[in-house]
């Protein structure tokens, strides 16, 4: 079992860049598929990436370009860069851990396995 928990939201404007943290405890961080997600107001979660125990990331279209995944394993910890961030980037994001190496497609739809509790990205335009 694995534990996560986010930092670095905050209030940026439009095109400005933000990183997020995200610290996992845990001895088989390594071996878990990690995976940020979001979630704007009143709308449902949105997959943003995932990235796998093999080294490969996959994007959802909305962010690719923009956003950029990086895991620092000396120190259980993933981060996500954000830049070029846009009013509609606005969300509660969350880090998020699995056990398994699934598809993408199977995450976007079903999620991961540990969630943290997020945090909140506010983009003014």
């Amino acid at each position: 079992q694995v534990q996560v928990a986010e930092s670095g939201g905050g209030l940026v404007q439009s095109g400005g860049s933000l990183r997020l943290s995200c610290a996992a405890s845990g001895r088989t961080f390594s071996s878990y598929t990690m995976g940020w997600f979001r979630q704007a107001p009143g709308k449902e979660r949105e997959f943003v990436t995932a990235s796998w125990r093999g080294g490969g990331t996959y994007y959802a279209d909305s962010v690719k370009g923009r956003f950029t995944f990086s895991r620092d394993f000396a120190n259980n910890t993933v981060y996500l860069q954000m830049n070029n961030l846009r009013a509609d980037d606005t969300a509660v994001y969350y880090c998020a851990a699995d056990g398994s190496e699934r598809r993408a497609t199977w995450y976007s739809n079903y999620g991961m396995a540990y969630w943290g509790k997020g945090t909140l990205v506010t983009v003014s335009s």
